[in-house]
């Protein structure tokens, strides 16, 4: 699981240093599919990574406002912030945690359960997606994308 988890955060620095080159207007442009633009997507990942786990944790979810995050550093910071916490729940993942049991309350009144582990490879999955969309819209740019590959991030250290 933690090993996704670094996948998933090495990349997404990879994508911020690709951010460093594309003018904030560019940044922030409304895009097809996704959530909206290239910022705001980042920002979402962000946003659904710690609320996920923060509700498994039973902990208060408190909803940021992408208003608040219109510039490249203020979203680095925003994940800055949020990550130790992030980090510390994934860290002491254990397999007991795996079929724990998650309800999950819908703005409707309905409710389903979920397992942890299916929810931890939900947040995994749902990060992995929108980097396929800013691989996209990388392309639409010009630009080469962030490589998706899991190899050679030195994720897992052969002995």
């Amino acid at each position: 699981m933690e090993t996704f988890f670094r996948y998933n955060w090495i990349v997404r620095e990879q994508w911020y240093a690709w951010c460093e080159d594309v003018p904030l207007e560019e940044l922030l442009r409304p895009r097809t599919g996704g959530v909206g633009s290239i910022l705001q997507t980042l920002f979402h990942i962000i946003d659904v990574e710690w609320s996920w786990l923060q509700l498994l944790q039973g902990k208060p979810d408190d909803a940021e406002d992408f208003a608040n995050y219109q510039n490249l550093d203020a979203v680095r910071q925003l994940d800055r912030r949020l990550r130790p916490d992030v980090k510390v729940f994934v860290t002491a993942w254990e397999p007991s945690m795996e079929k724990r049991a998650y309800i999950d309350h819908n703005p409707d009144g309905k409710s389903g359960t979920d397992s942890w582990g299916e929810v931890m490879r939900h947040v995994i999955a749902h990060e992995i997606h929108h980097m396929g969309q800013l691989s996209v819209w990388a392309r639409e740019l010009g630009k080469q994308p962030v490589s998706a590959n899991v190899i050679g991030k030195d994720l897992i250290i052969p002995d």
